[in-house]
This record gives C-alpha cells, sequence and structure tokens, in this order.
C-alpha cells in the first residue's frame, strides 16, 4: 500500500498543474527552462520521465523546487515505506526523496555530487547530516567542511551551496516543507 515503486517518477501531472496555477503556457516554461516544448509536453503526460537536472529547470521556470513537485505528485499517506533501492531520476548523482506526499516535511538522500553552482535558501529551517563522506558548505561568507556522522542547521532565510568533497558522499537534507525556493545559480560557479 504504502511501498511506491514508480510514482515518484510521475510528476507531469504536479508540473502542469503548477504551471497553469501560474497561468504559463509550455511556450514559457520552455523559454525559461532552456528545454523544448515537446519535451515538456511529453513530462507533463507521463511519457518522458525528466532527469534530475531537468526536472531542477522546470521547477525553478515555475518557481518551486524538485522536492515540491514531487511531493505534489505523490498524495500523502499517514504510514510509508520508502525502500532503501527506490528507483532514482538519475544514475549519478543520485536524489532519493525520503518522505513523500504532501507533509510537513521533506527529507531527502543525495549521493554523489550535484550543481554545486547551485545555491538554496528555504524559508524555513533545515538540518543537513553527513551519512557517509565529506563536503563543504558555504553559508553567510563561511566555509564549512563537515564528515560522516556532522549536521548542520540552517536557519530559514540563509542562503547557501554545498558540494561533496569525497567521491560517493551521503548528505541527507531535512526541510520544513513549506516554501523551500532554490535561488538562482550564481555566474561563474
Amino acid at each position: 500500500m504504502g511501498d511506491h515503486k514508480e510514482q515518484t517518477l510521475r510528476v507531469g501531472a504536479a508540473v502542469r498543474r503548477r504551471r497553469r496555477a501560474l497561468d504559463l503556457t509550455l511556450a514559457v516554461v520552455a523559454e525559461r527552462s532552456g528545454l523544448s516544448v515537446p519535451f515538456l509536453s511529453q513530462v507533463e503526460n507521463d511519457r518522458a520521465r525528466p532527469s534530475r537536472s531537468s526536472l531542477e529547470k522546470v521547477a525553478d521556470a515555475l518557481r518551486t523546487t524538485a522536492v515540491e513537485l514531487l511531493a505534489a505528485a505523490d498524495p500523502a499517506c499517514s504510514v510509508d515505506v520508502v525502500r532503501a533501492d527506490a528507483t532514482e531520476l538519475a544514475p549519478e548523482p543520485r536524489v532519493r526523496s525520503l518522505v513523500r506526499g504532501h507533509h510537513q516535511m521533506h527529507a531527502s538522500e543525495f549521493t554523489g555530487d550535484h550543481e554545486a553552482g547551485r545555491e538554496f535558501q528555504y524559508r524555513n529551517d533545515q538540518l543537513m547530516y553527513v551519512a557517509d563522506g565529506a563536503v563543504e558548505i558555504e553559508a553567510e561568507g563561511r566555509a564549512y567542511r563537515l564528515g560522516r556522522g556532522d549536521t548542520l542547521y540552517l536557519t530559514g532565510g540563509v542562503r547557501h551551496r554545498w558540494r561533496a568533497t569525497v567521491p560517493d558522499t551521503r548528505v541527507v537534507v531535512v526541510a520544513v516543507a513549506e516554501h523551500i525556493e532554490a535561488v538562482r545559480d550564481r555566474p561563474g560557479r
């Protein structure tokens, strides 16, 4: 029942709902994201599964996050098991949602590196836990190095970016679900 397999990959309806709520055409989303109209149409109709990078571009164009789109794609369950072998959006880097559906909290596991130039800002508080490997996090003009077992707590509103400094690093990010935003990439990063 709560043991879902492929549902996290089906974000088409969530993308369409968000686009329509913003009163945007596919052409506008394509222009903002750098993706083609035919591809976006296939995504909305669940005929194409976007990579993590493509999903983030779509989310940015829709002024939301990939996490929010994935959460909107899957209804909330009061009890839900997310298996460790759940299908990922892309082979490397891998991102696995640890909480699905509409809940007051989001948790994701990042394995490997991600777009290090991407800056994030959460309106609500966030916790990062390094399960394996090491990361470097930039926040409030300072760099923080974290290793296995270390955590970093960020108060809502703090812009930050992070990168893995060791191969196969695993980071768990937990944040309050409402109002999660990705901030534009900084040029040259």
